[in-house]
């Protein structure tokens, strides 16, 4: 069965945290994976970073790294500048999840994020210039065997990469073995006709899956179909990690970056929020070894 994450910002309003902690908060409701924001990297000194690791490899926690660059490091910015520092931070994280002895980061290091609002033409100039800029960050990827995951996402947050499609034709162009694609549900339920026929469109190009509810919470608290989508990670045979995005709390940084204005945890206690991370972890362990087969959405 695939291991089975959750991102410690479920908890948290700052994407800077204690990421010992969560570690053990993981290992104790029964994840495989604990994926961390990529960005908070870089300001640690190497020892933090290896006892991070070392932490986590004696808990038997696998560690993923996720992070939606800022527009300073726009990878498809018309900036000549802009785009060379990205390649630079980016090349910067993949050093240091390297020392980690990390395999995956993902999200939205093709461009920025937020992506803002711009024209079908610029769009189509702006993917040029992302790929011109991946070429050589897909070359450090494959040297440090790291999973360079484009994460799809809806038009509200990215113009660049909204479908299933869409990244597969960009990761086609790209041709390396070590740049995939990170589908998340929440994001299909915006822009995908199906949820498996897109599954089924990135098949052996999806390297890192996200769930979570079409209004953030964590899965089997929502409408979304389970059913169909474990039929589409079934019948590509995907045995990558499967890793829970919910945002529930509003506040701080998190809460304003991921536009959480209402509290949807009920005013939840931390032991509360730990109960429903648990729940839904059992939800969808029970909805994979269904296959998607049974009857309703949850």
């Amino acid at each position: 069965m695939n291991k089975i994450g959750i991102y410690f910002a479920f908890w948290e309003k700052e994407w800077e945290a204690d990421y010992c902690r969560y570690i053990e908060k993981a290992k104790k409701l029964g994840f495989d994976v604990l994926e961390l924001a990529a960005g908070c990297l870089p300001d640690m000194t190497a020892a933090q970073r290896r006892e991070i690791a070392s932490r986590a490899e004696d808990a038997g926690i696998d560690l993923t790294y996720c992070i939606g660059l800022p527009p300073q490091y726009d990878l498809a910015c018309e900036d000549a500048s802009v785009r060379a520092s990205g390649i630079r931070y980016v090349g910067e994280l993949l050093k240091c999840i390297r020392q980690m002895g990390g395999d995956t980061l993902g999200g939205i290091i093709y461009s920025c994020w937020p992506g803002g609002t711009v024209t079908y033409d610029y769009k189509q100039k702006a993917r040029e210039r992302s790929l011109d800029s991946l070429r050589g960050l897909s070359h450090m990827a494959e040297e440090y065997d790291i999973n360079y995951c484009l994460e799809i996402v809806n038009r509200y947050e990215q113009y660049l990469l909204n479908t299933a499609a869409e990244g597969v034709d960009f990761v086609r162009e790209l041709d390396s073995p070590k740049v995939k694609l990170l589908l998340d549900c929440f994001h299909m339920n915006i822009e995908e006709d199906s949820f498996s026929e897109a599954i089924k469109t990135a098949g052996e190009l999806l390297g890192h899956f996200h769930i979570g509810e079409c209004n953030r919470k964590v899965p089997g608290r929502g409408h979304m179909d389970w059913d169909d989508l474990i039929r589409g990670l079934r019948d590509i045979d995907y045995r990558g990690k499967i890793v829970m995005e919910p945002f529930v709390r509003p506040g701080g940084q998190v809460g304003k970056d991921i536009k959480i204005y209402r509290d949807q945890s009920g005013n939840a206690s931390e032991v509360q929020m730990d109960e429903m991370a648990e729940e839904a972890l059992t939800f969808i362990r029970e909805k994979l070894r269904s296959g998607g087969d049974q009857d309703g959405k949850n």
